[in-house]
């Protein structure tokens, strides 16, 4: 979730990192607190996942990553099954076992010499109950190195428990990126009021079942019972921002937008 959608000051971090398909891990975490744009983002994140240069991906999503900013919960669970599968855990009821459930999957991919990449479309607060779980299992991993945290929004980093924050960033390959709110930036900007025809772009029926879902758990939620107005959505827009790390994450940065996004991956 990110609601600012204010980008001066950030700069796109140079330094060369590559995810390995065929050995990395790809964790998406999202807070679902009180923005619906992560409702968004988990049906973006599907279509990218069902693109044939992507579906070998070993991932993981995880639901109820949130920090301490206040506000009620967007409950995703219907979401996540329709999206994911079995490639999912729900951190909200149960952060103590979704951080053991997650771990066990990562730990696999690091004791076989791969990566750990964390989108973080949330706070960190999960971020850092996991890294301590895998050091104190690994002690022997240089966490620092991989194990990489990218974040895209200051307002996530500003509702982040403060010492958990400094946890990651001590412990982890942290990298921040300019927020995926703005176009033009770094990274691609994925919010869009004006982009109503979502239902042109999607011709695959499952993607169509979950874009749906997703549009109208949105419109149920935002901004109900002080949750955050979304004035995106309110408008029949789209907004996916917190997909900008996934697409920092995967290589494919040079994405402008949501219809270009649409151009090249919707089905």
């Amino acid at each position: 979730m990110s609601l600012s959608i204010c980008c001066t000051g950030v700069k796109m971090d140079s330094t060369d990192r590559t995810f390995n398909k065929g050995k990395d891990f790809l964790l998406v975490q999202f807070d679902c607190k009180t923005d619906v744009d992560d409702l968004q983002t988990v049906a973006a994140l599907a279509t990218l996942l069902s693109d044939s240069n992507f579906t070998s991906i070993n991932y993981h999503a995880v639901a109820g990553t949130y920090g301490i900013q206040e506000g009620l919960y967007v409950p995703p669970n219907d979401l996540f099954q329709l999206a994911f599968g079995d490639h999912w855990t729900d951190a909200h009821n149960n952060i103590k076992g979704a951080v053991e459930k997650v771990k066990s999957l990562v730990i696999k991919t690091l004791e076989k010499d791969g990566d750990l990449w964390i989108a973080d479309a949330g706070q960190s607060d999960f971020s850092a109950e996991l890294v301590n779980a895998i050091q104190k299992d690994l002690p022997e991993i240089e966490t620092s190195k991989r194990i990489h945290v990218v974040q895209h929004a200051e307002w996530n980093e500003e509702v982040t428990t403060p010492e958990k924050l400094d946890f990651v960033k001590r412990n982890t390959d942290y990298i921040k990126i300019p927020d995926g709110n703005g176009v033009g930036n770094g990274t691609p900007g994925f919010r869009t009021p004006e982009f109503t025809n979502w239902d042109d772009k999607i011709t695959n029926p499952e993607m169509r079942k979950i874009w749906q879902l997703a549009i109208d758990l949105s419109n149920k939620f935002n901004g109900k019972e002080g949750r955050y107005h979304n004035e995106a959505i309110a408008a029949g827009g789209l907004d996916f921002s917190d997909l900008s790390e996934v697409c920092w994450i995967l290589g494919i940065r040079n994405i402008k937008d949501t219809g270009h996004f649409f151009n090249l991956y919707a089905q």
